[in-house]
């Protein structure tokens, strides 16, 4: 195996090991650590500040296929690092309020980022959260070996450092662990007093920019854990996010939903959302080889044959075979034919498996989020 030259004497070599036995150094920043986890490819040439804070990635260690990332730091407040917050209490350049991802791996890492809002770098920014990163990985290879094998668990192993194991990154729960603990309220500014439809978000990892694009289109959201007794909750309409790891796990949540179909109000769904109520409308999902992510998945629309060009994050998908008579297909990925959105023909309900509010990333769905408001 090729070594690499050592750009500085401080710098530790760093393995990056995956499940089948294949193995690729490198040198290690960030927070000096071993971590494990199960190792994905995103295809995004920009937003890893949103990307790696995105509750989506919990518990996941990133291959970025773009070559070069960090070039323009990171938009926190500088030496300390703590993110910008709006006045409404959302972080103004994440999708949360922490790194969600256990490790990131580069080709090339930036030390000298030049941009006007960037605080610190992203070596410092992942030192500050404890999040281990590794570069002078072919990342092409890297990719072209999970396309064919498929997403694994692998492990970062900083020479002289703690070995750990290949389970030792698995999360039994991951929506449980980025899940909102208790409810919790947002109204838009000025709208003290005034009577404005009421929305409530199942945050099973809800990106922040599905909170900024409700609240921007003046409804009141209520976040909502992701096993809330939905029953005796008033609303005018129910919004499911995104969020990590395998579907079934939210059992919870997809007997919720079986009972909010009862009530007949809207329902919304993206990513883990669409999964979700796919389950709860009596369908099957499966674990797809390598995912969808990035912010450049072309998905057609059924009957007009529209293309968009969607941001995802997920790592599963509905099985269209398994939809009962009363749901149909809304969206198809363009390049592999898999389910990226279901709509009932019986009632308010849809879904999409993307991300109409991708941020960064295309924003050429964000109309789904005006019809659902509109619907209520």
């Amino acid at each position: 195996m090729k070594k690499h030259t050592s750009p500085a004497e401080q710098v530790r070599q760093a393995t990056l090991v995956l499940e089948d036995g294949s193995e690729y150094a490198g040198w290690s920043f960030g927070d000096q650590r071993s971590q494990a986890g199960e190792v994905v490819f995103t295809t995004g040439m920009t937003g890893y500040p949103q990307s790696l804070t995105d509750p989506s990635f919990r518990g996941q260690i990133l291959v970025s296929t773009y070559p070069l990332v960090g070039n323009y730091g990171v938009p926190v407040k500088p030496k300390t690092g703590e993110p910008y917050i709006d006045d409404l209490g959302i972080p103004l350049h994440f999708e949360s309020l922490r790194i969600q991802v256990a490790g990131l791996v580069l080709a090339e890492v930036c030390e000298d980022p030049s941009h006007f809002a960037s605080g610190i770098t992203l070596a410092a920014w992942l030192e500050q959260n404890k999040v281990p990163g590794i570069y002078g990985i072919d990342t092409r290879s890297l990719t072209y070996r999970l396309r064919e094998q498929g997403v694994m668990q692998g492990k970062i192993l900083l020479e002289g450092s703690r070995e750990v194991t290949m389970d030792s990154g698995i999360l039994s729960h991951p929506v449980a662990d980025v899940s909102p603990k208790e409810p919790k309220t947002f109204r838009p500014l000025g709208s003290e007093g005034a009577t404005i439809p009421r929305i409530a978000l199942i945050d099973c990892g809800a990106k922040a920019n599905i909170l900024r694009c409700l609240l921007a289109r003046k409804v009141e959201v209520v976040c909502l854990p992701w096993d809330q007794d939905l029953r005796e909750l008033e609303y005018d309409g129910l919004f499911l996010s995104n969020g990590p790891g395998d579907p079934k796990a939210c059992s919870k949540t997809i007997a919720g939903i079986r009972h909010a179909f009862e009530r007949g109000k809207p329902i919304f769904g993206i990513c883990l959302g669409n999964q979700i109520m796919a389950l709860a409308a009596g369908a099957d999902t499966y674990k797809l080889p390598y995912g969808h992510r990035g912010q450049n998945q072309p998905c057609i629309e059924v009957g007009t044959q529209r293309c968009y060009i969607t941001s995802q994050n997920h790592g599963y998908a509905v099985r269209g075979d398994t939809l009962p008579k009363t749901w149909e297909p809304w969206f198809i990925n363009a390049n592999d034919h898999t389910i990226e959105g279901i709509r009932s023909t019986q009632g308010p309900f849809s879904a999409v498996q993307f991300h109409p509010e991708g941020c960064p990333g295309p924003r050429d769905t964000e109309f789904l989020i005006d019809r659902f408001i509109d619907s209520l």
